[in-house]
């Protein structure tokens, strides 16, 4: 039922889901471009719809009550963005203790333009042996999916590089199109 009415919402919200749920029980899937809190409802209505379940991290400043309460029923997790390296270990250790787990990131690491993407969700699939899908929600077409799988190496700067590519060349536009930045 749930899985319907998140359907009906998105496409009332005039969007088009693209793909199916990852088939593996762990990935990192991305989410570009990340420009708004509304990226957030648009994806969850998404996976929600085709059957998935996904965990996004979210600054634990937005977990006070109710609102805590209501983000982990949603998936969310918690993350302490002051401790880099605590978040990717306590990350890490989550995924690898975890049955299924489709833990979303938005590589930008921020709703701001930025030129340089953060790395942590490589570290993540690298150290898991994890699948990345490249995930979107474009605002021009309306159109969200979980995208192409990527294949990582242990080279993450090559890696990333020829991921921006794939976005960059996708032509998406964010809700506030001057909070993306193609490379």
């Amino acid at each position: 039922m749930w899985k319907r009415f998140c359907g009906f919402l998105l496409r009332a919200m005039g969007w088009t889901a693209v793909d199916p749920p990852v088939p593996e029980d762990k990935c990192v899937i991305l989410g570009v471009p990340h420009t708004s809190m509304w990226d957030f409802v648009v994806s969850y209505l998404y996976y929600t719809s085709v059957g998935g379940k996904a965990n996004v991290m979210i600054a634990k400043e937005f977990f006070w009550w109710p609102l805590g309460a209501v983000l982990r029923a949603l998936g969310a997790v918690p993350v302490d963005r002051k401790s880099p390296t605590s978040l990717m270990v306590s990350l890490i250790h989550e995924m690898n203790k975890a049955k299924k787990m489709h833990l979303a990131i938005a590589p930008e690491g921020t709703r701001k333009a930025v030129k340089r993407w953060k790395t942590g969700f490589h570290t993540i699939a690298q150290e898991c042996n994890i699948p990345v899908y490249l995930g979107y929600f474009d605002w021009k077409t309306k159109r969200v999916g979980r995208g192409q799988k990527f294949e990582i190496t242990d080279d993450a700067r090559a890696d990333m590089q020829r991921i921006q590519e794939i976005y960059e060349q996708m032509h998406m536009e964010g809700k506030h199109r001057d909070g993306y930045v193609t490379h």
